[in-house]
């Protein structure tokens, strides 16, 4: 039997996931295998094998060269198969209204209710996980926790030695005044104790969850690795499921961590102090330092192949050219397309085929993320201007409220740490409350028609990028409108579709140019040329599927007959 077991390094080391040789095993002693037999189905080490091979000339053995021929683990199946909710329980079914597995308990407490609850073994042929694809991602989700685990022990030595230091500083100013400080001296460092013990337990407390966020993932990534081309394709669909659900969290733990401060603390001395003693509570004040350390925002994508799907249905009109204006990825995988000379808002599902769509008022020229289901459109013709709220359902749209402005609205974008609206009109930028109140007009170009065209926000919500089509410019605001930045290239002509990955990394492409380019995370440089002529025609949309590394790209596309969406496989 093959022997599954973990081992640890060191104290406080990752876990590593392995096969123990059987032999060795029965005689109470760990050591780890490095051969299987087909014929005795048991594993063996180099020292056991030798024996075995002696006895066995004619088995078929395997070395560690050929571990994908050797068994899955029992453990490993018992690692997946367990319920992460409920101690001891196998997971036995898979609710597809909330793409959750689960147990006797789960499926008794929660999933009571549900239309689609299905046994695995059903529900894993209308599933086929790429688990080289969901180890890849893991893989490159540990970097990135390995980043942040790194810059938060950092930050603790960093702390401490501020600690050190302003403590010494206080000692000194307190050598220059006279014995009446003695009170002050014990207030004043009773606060920055204070102060650098919640700190402290702040730090560690970030620490500890990317250490067991990175643990809880590597473990699974093992489990994968145990399981790869083992052909078990229920453990494959349970390991998927688990991946999916840790990398969602992933994603939540990384938006909130996307930009890591960096705290320390800084003792400021009064200048008069001898003057003012008397009066004062304390010898200064401490301060708490923060320093915005950047994840992801430069680092620059690699394209790694190129797909056409198409996205046109029966209904649409066969004289209309393609236009897909906009593209929105929500968190469950589900892809929507703005169709805007079909005056319609497609839904695809994860293999880009259109499963729904939902007739708009006027075209849709830009959309917007609001929730992990609902979207904002931004519709103009004519006397129509409008921002449509559209739910997703299932494969169903929901047309929701809508918001009526007396100026057009052409581009649209959603500051989430702030719930608010920012609304382009093709000559001035517009700041809205999420309930359509007008809060301030950030800003204004009227040299030309869409000057200020499209617009997108950065993941903190402290920049926001405006598209100038009649220059070929991104020019970059602060939060309050305030010019910042204005970026230009020769690639870069009539600039029509801009998108922000949640990473900070900003995509944006040329029209007439035909190009994509990727820009640094405040739009002062290019740092790649991602698509050019060879393989865009006019794109004019864009935006980033974390999910499955890929940009989908929408073009105007003067043919009649096709319309379609590209995806650009990245790294």
């Amino acid at each position: 039997m093959a022997m599954f077991f973990e081992s640890t390094e060191g104290k406080g080391s990752m876990s590593v996931l392995d096969f123990c040789c059987s032999q060795c095993f029965e005689q109470k002693f760990y050591q780890e295998a490095d051969f299987y037999c087909d014929n005795c189905l048991k594993l063996f080490c180099a020292k056991c094998i030798n024996l075995h091979v002696q006895l066995f000339r004619e088995h078929v053995t395997f070395g560690r060269r050929d571990i994908r021929k050797w068994p899955v683990a029992k453990e490993v199946e018992e690692f997946l198969q367990q319920c992460d909710l409920h101690e001891g329980k196998r997971l036995k079914h898979f609710c597809n209204d909330h793409s959750k597995l689960c147990c006797s308990n789960c499926e008794l407490c929660y999933h009571r209710q549900c239309a689609k609850v299905t046994l695995i073994s059903k529900a894993v042929k209308e599933h086929q996980p790429d688990l080289k694809l969901l180890s890849k991602e893991i893989q490159s989700i540990l970097e990135t926790l390995n980043i942040l685990e790194n810059n938060w022990n950092t930050n603790m030595l960093t702390l401490q030695a501020s600690y050190d230091k302003q403590l010494h500083e206080i000692h000194v100013t307190r050598q220059k005044i006279n014995t009446i400080l003695d009170k002050i001296e014990i207030s004043t460092m009773q606060e920055l104790e204070d102060k650098f013990t919640s700190l402290k337990a702040s730090v560690q407390t970030d620490a500890d969850n990317c250490s067991k966020l990175k643990n809880e993932l590597k473990r699974l990534s093992g489990a994968i690795d145990g399981i790869v081309d083992k052909e078990k394709e229920e453990l494959a669909f349970i390991a998927s499921t688990k991946c999916l659900e840790k990398v969602k969290q992933f994603e939540t733990y990384l938006k909130e961590n996307f930009i890591q401060v960096e705290r320390s603390l800084t003792f400021q001395a009064e200048n008069d102090i001898q003057t003012v003693l008397s009066n004062l509570s304390g010898l200064g004040k401490i301060v708490l330092n923060t320093q915005a350390l950047t994840v992801l925002s430069d680092k620059v994508f690699t394209v790694q192949g190129r797909s056409e799907y198409g996205v046109r249905i029966p209904s649409d009109d066969q004289r209309r050219r393609s236009f897909i204006s906009a593209i929105c990825v929500l968190s469950n995988d589900q892809i929507l397309v703005a169709d805007f000379n079909n005056k319609r808002v497609k839904l695809l599902n994860h293999h880009y085929q259109v499963v729904g769509h939902c007739d708009l008022t006027a075209s849709p020229e830009d959309m917007c993320q609001i929730t992990s289901s609902e979207v904002a459109i931004a519709v103009d013709m004519k006397k129509t201007h409008e921002v449509l709220f559209v739910s997703v359902n299932g494969v169903r749209l929901v047309k929701d409220r809508k918001l009526t402005f007396q100026h057009r609205c052409y581009g649209i974008a959603f500051n989430q740490k702030y719930n608010q609206l920012y609304l382009t009109t093709g000559t001035a930028l517009y700041n809205y409350s999420i309930s359509g109140v007008l809060l301030k007009k950030l800003y204004e170009d009227i040299a030309g028609d869409y000057t200020v065209s499209r617009c997108a926000v950065s993941p903190l919500g402290d920049k926001i990028f405006v598209l100038n089509i009649r220059q070929g410019q991104v020019l970059t605001l602060a939060k309050d409108g305030t010019p910042l930045y204005t970026f230009t290239d020769t690639d870069l002509h009539n600039t029509r579709g801009i998108h922000v990955t949640p990473q900070g990394q900003v995509l944006v492409c040329g029209g007439v140019s035909k190009t994509m380019l990727q820009l640094d995370g405040g739009c002062t440089k290019k740092l790649a040329t991602l698509a050019t002529k060879d393989d865009l025609n006019f794109p004019v949309s864009v935006f980033y599927n974390r999910s499955t590394t890929s940009i989908i790209v929408g073009q105007l596309d003067s043919n009649t007959l096709s319309t379609k969406i590209l995806v650009f496989k990245v790294t």
